[in-house]
């Protein structure tokens, strides 16, 4: 939500205030890339950013895109706006993210990027001032964000954008693309969608104050340690609705056992006496599985974690990473085509490697709660999008809580 924000932001002429942004290592490269593209922020204040948007750089540039999926994918369409050529590369980890049908689909729209004929990072987006857009196709059926990618900068192009996904497979992650519709909504855009059909039209954006919601699933590990321990956590200032694929785990975690409740201090979830094991298509919510499957290998009984083939494409191929950490470990985990079958078995301790990977060193964490001797290879790769990871826990664990 934080890098959507500053995307609309960057596009919309004015001043807009982004308040409680998520404080992160995926917010910092974002605003590194759209000052790069024209915009000026000013992030001296962690509770209020200002973004001064609507105007593009004619200078050229090379962004470090970091292994930021919303980086990668949201900055190249708006970068098309830019007098100038902007280049795009991070991490090695980023090179093997899918972004080759948006490179496609921006090409359709009339922009021209120069990738080497790899449909990978490095690229580069040499920006007219202008794109005309319209009508294209793409397959999205590996992320969500390739969609969202187009939507966001598509008011800004001069016949606004027509998309239609073409895949096989249903669009991954719905939830964010309800959010990305949303926001331009918020901002005065028309935007019409289905299923696999997305149109927003031509205009200007509004800048706009918004306040940004706690970033759900990274509330994921704090509300497994209840489940896994048998005990209880608040997690202050649960939205009431959110269009966030963390707004799902009370929910989700309750097929495993665990009860909660909305309250006015916050979620109340309390874990079971036993935990159960629980069949989960995770399509709309595949973010959240490294820490379900955490929670499924110290169940009583199988589970089957699905739908999520796509996040072979992640951070890392997180249904190998998972399933070779968990094992190593002990438990039985076995690769599906699109998910993760999970069986009790008891574990013992040993290195859990995170492959530069937030959400498998949170679930590595919540392993090593209820099987001794875990050790979490490089925990400060958390810091993609929950700096402070590791004192945060021990404050958890401590029972002192954190400010939010």
């Amino acid at each position: 939500m934080t890098n959507r924000a500053l995307v609309l932001a960057a596009l919309a002429p004015g001043q807009s205030r982004i308040r409680r942004p998520l404080l992160s290592r995926d917010s910092s490269l974002m605003t590194a890339a759209l000052r790069a593209v024209g915009a000026d922020i000013d992030d001296r204040d962690d509770d209020a950013w200002t973004v001064s948007g609507g105007r593009f750089t004619d200078t050229g540039a090379q962004i470090d895109v970091g292994n930021a999926g919303t980086v990668l994918r949201f900055v190249p369409p708006l970068a098309t706006l830019a007098n100038a050529s902007i280049g795009f590369d991070g991490d090695a980890a980023v090179r093997r993210r899918p972004v080759a049908p948006l490179l496609g689909a921006l090409r359709g729209l009339g922009a021209d990027i120069d990738d080497g004929g790899r449909g990978a990072a490095p690229f580069v987006v040499h920006g007219a001032g202008q794109l005309p857009g319209g009508a294209v196709s793409v397959d999205a059926s590996a992320s969500s964000q390739l969609v969202s990618a187009l939507l966001l900068s598509g008011a800004s192009y001069q016949r606004g954008v027509d998309i239609k996904h073409i895949g096989s497979r249903p669009v991954p992650n719905a939830p964010h693309l309800a959010m990305t519709a949303q926001m331009l909504r918020s901002r005065g855009a028309s935007v019409e969608s289905t299923a696999d059909h997305w149109r927003v039209a031509p205009g200007e954006l509004a800048a706009m104050e918004e306040t940004i919601e706690p970033d759900l699933s990274s509330a994921a590990p704090f509300l497994a340690a209840a489940v896994v321990t048998g005990g209880e956590v608040v997690i202050d200032g649960w939205p009431q609705r959110s269009a966030q694929p963390g707004a799902l785990l009370p929910e989700l975690l309750g097929a495993f056992g665990a009860t909660s409740r909305v309250e006015p201090d916050g979620l109340h979830l309390s874990g079971p006496g036993t935990i159960a094991g629980a069949d989960l298509d995770l399509r709309d919510a595949g973010e959240l599985t490294p820490v379900l499957a955490a929670v499924a290998a110290v169940a009583s009984s199988p589970s089957r974690l699905t739908g999520i083939d796509y996040l072979r494409g992640h951070e890392t191929d997180r249904l190998a990473a998972l399933a070779n950490e968990l094992n190593a470990l002990g438990a039985d985990v076995t690769e599906l085509r699109d998910g993760l079958a999970i069986s009790p078995r008891p574990m013992h301790g040993g290195v859990f490697a995170t492959y530069d990977d937030h959400r498998l060193a949170m679930a590595a964490a919540v392993i090593g709660l209820v099987v001794p001797d875990v050790e979490v290879e490089n925990i400060e790769t958390t810091a993609k999008t929950l700096p402070g990871f590791a004192q945060l826990w021990h404050d958890a664990l401590a029972g002192q809580g954190a400010p939010h």
